[in-house]
C-alpha cells in the first residue's frame, strides 16, 4: 500500500486533516470534532483520527492507509512535553511530528519563505522564521499572557461595565448592553467571569470592535489599549528582522486599522491555510519516503 502523507490542523473547536500523495498534492480534506491535547488528549485523540479518516474517505482511498501515513500535526500546546509525549504514543499514523499550530500557520502564510505572522484569535501570538531559525513571541496562555488576544479585549470590556456600573467610569452604549445582558445585575457578571473559559471571553471581542467603529468611547479606549500591545509584540518581530508580517486569526481583518503606521507597509497577504502548511511540512519532512506516484 503507498505511503500517504497526512496535515493535521487541531483546533480547540474543530481538527482539520487533509490527505496527500508524497510531493505534497492533496488528495483529499476532512474535519471533525476539537482537538485539545492539553484539555481533553482522548478526544483530541478521536478526532485526529475521525478527520484523518474523513479525508481519506473524500479522497477515494482505502481509510485502512491511515496506518501506513506519516503526519505532521499542528496543535496548541506543542511545548508541553507530557501532553506531547501522551498523545504522540497514541496517534494511528506511521510516524508523526506535533508541531505548534502557529508554526503550521507560519508555512501556510509565507510557503518557505522568511517572515513572521501574528496570530490574532482567543489568544495571541507571534512567530518569526529566518534562515530556517523559527522563534516566538508571546503565546504564553490567557492566565499570565495573551495580550490583544480576543479574550483579554472580551475580559477588559466586562470589568469596564463593572466600573460602569459602580460610577467609576463612564457608561457608554457597549457597557449599557453588557449590563442589560446580564439583567442589570453585577453579581451575574462576576458569576459568569468566575468559571468563564477564554473561549467564552473572546465572543465579546468582535462586538467591541463594532462599537469602536460606531464610536463607542470605551470600545475605542479598550482598542486602542489593545493595540499597543499587539503593535509592541510587532516591534520586538520587526527588530529581529521580521519584514513581512501576515496578521492571521479571526481578529486580523479587525485589528489591521489598529494598529500603528509604522507596521502598515510590512503586512501581507497569507497565501495558503495553515491546514495547507502541515501537509507542505509533511512533505518536507517526510516526502522522500513516500511510495506515491505524482
Amino acid at each position: 500500500m503507498p505511503n500517504y502523507l497526512i496535515g493535521i490542523d487541531g483546533g480547540g473547536t474543530s481538527c482539520r486533516a487533509a490527505v496527500a500523495a508524497g510531493d505534497g498534492r492533496i488528495l483529499g480534506r476532512g474535519k471533525a470534532g476539537a482537538a485539545n491535547i492539553l484539555t481533553d488528549p482522548e478526544t483530541a485523540l478521536a478526532h485526529i483520527g475521525d478527520a484523518a479518516r474523513a479525508a481519506f474517505e473524500e479522497a477515494g482511498l482505502d481509510p485502512s492507509g491511515i496506518a501506513e501515513a506519516r503526519a505532521i500535526v499542528g496543535v496548541a500546546g506543542h511545548n508541553v512535553g507530557d501532553a506531547v509525549h501522551y498523545v504522540k504514543r497514541r496517534l494511528p499514523f506511521a510516524a508523526a511530528d506535533i508541531e505548534s499550530d502557529g508554526l503550521i500557520a507560519l508555512q501556510g502564510a509565507l510557503g518557505d519563505e522568511d517572515g513572521a505572522v501574528a496570530i490574532l484569535g482567543t489568544g495571541s501570538i507571534y512567530i518569526l522564521r529566518q534562515a530556517d531559525i523559527v522563534s516566538y513571541v508571546g503565546g504564553w496562555g490567557f492566565t499570565i499572557g495573551d495580550h490583544g488576544s480576543g479574550a483579554r479585549i472580551g475580559h477588559a470590556l466586562l470589568q469596564e461595565s463593572l466600573l460602569a456600573f459602580d460610577g467609576i467610569h463612564e457608561a457608554s452604549p457597549i457597557t449599557n448592553s453588557v449590563m442589560a445582558e446580564f439583567r442589570n445585575d453585577p453579581s451575574a457578571v462576576v458569576d459568569f467571569a468566575r468559571l468563564a473559559k477564554p473561549g467564552e471571553f473572546g465572543r465579546y471581542a468582535p462586538r467591541v470592535f463594532e462599537a469602536a467603529q460606531a464610536g463607542d468611547p470605551v470600545a475605542v479606549r479598550l482598542l486602542k489599549t489593545a493595540a499597543i500591545t499587539v503593535d509592541e509584540a510587532l516591534d520586538v518581530v520587526v527588530a529581529r528582522g521580521g519584514r513581512k508580517l501576515c496578521l492571521l486569526g479571526g481578529l486580523a481583518p479587525l485589528y489591521r486599522p489598529w494598529l500603528a503606521e509604522r507596521h502598515q507597509p510590512f503586512f501581507v497577504e497569507a497565501e495558503a491555510d495553515a491546514l495547507t502548511g502541515a501537509v507542505a511540512l509533511a512533505a518536507q519532512r517526510f516526502g522522500s519516503r513516500s511510495e506515491v506516484g505524482a
